[in-house]
C-alpha cells in the first residue's frame, strides 16, 4: 500500500489549494478514505472522509463550507479542495485509508500547508 500526497504549499489567508493523494497497491475503489491534519505542537485532527463511491462525504465543523473532498476511482486519486484558507488551517495534511469507523490503517507521508500573510 502506498499513499503519496501532493499539492501543499504556502498561501495567503483567503487563498485556495488543492491537495491530491495518489494511491497504489490496493483496490482504491473498495475503501473509504480520509484526510487528517496535524498542526505544529498538536495531535492529529480528522478533517474529512469520503465513502467508496464518493456518494457521501463528512467534514469536521471547522472546515465545512470551505473544504471539499472528492475522489476519482479511475485514477486511484483522492482530493481535498481547500478554499478560504485561514492561518489555523496550517498543518501537515495526510491522506489515509479507512479500515473501519474511525480507524485508519495506512497513511501517506503528508504534504505541508502553510497559511500566512
Amino acid at each position: 500500500v502506498q499513499l503519496v500526497e501532493s499539492g501543499g504549499g504556502m498561501v495567503q489567508p483567503g487563498g485556495s489549494l488543492r491537495l491530491s493523494c495518489a494511491a497504489s497497491g490496493f483496490t482504491f475503489s473498495s475503501y473509504d478514505m480520509s484526510w487528517v491534519r496535524q498542526a505544529p505542537g498538536k495531535g492529529p485532527e480528522w478533517v474529512s472522509s469520503i465513502i467508496t463511491d464518493g456518494g457521501m462525504t463528512y467534514y469536521t465543523d471547522s472546515v465545512k463550507g470551505r473544504f471539499t473532498i472528492s475522489r476519482d476511482n479511475a485514477k486511484n486519486t483522492l482530493y481535498l479542495q481547500m478554499n478560504s484558507l485561514k492561518p489555523e488551517d496550517t498543518a501537515l495534511y495526510y491522506c489515509a485509508r479507512n479500515k473501519g469507523p474511525g480507524i485508519r490503517d495506512y497513511w501517506g507521508q503528508g504534504t505541508q500547508v502553510i497559511v500566512s500573510s
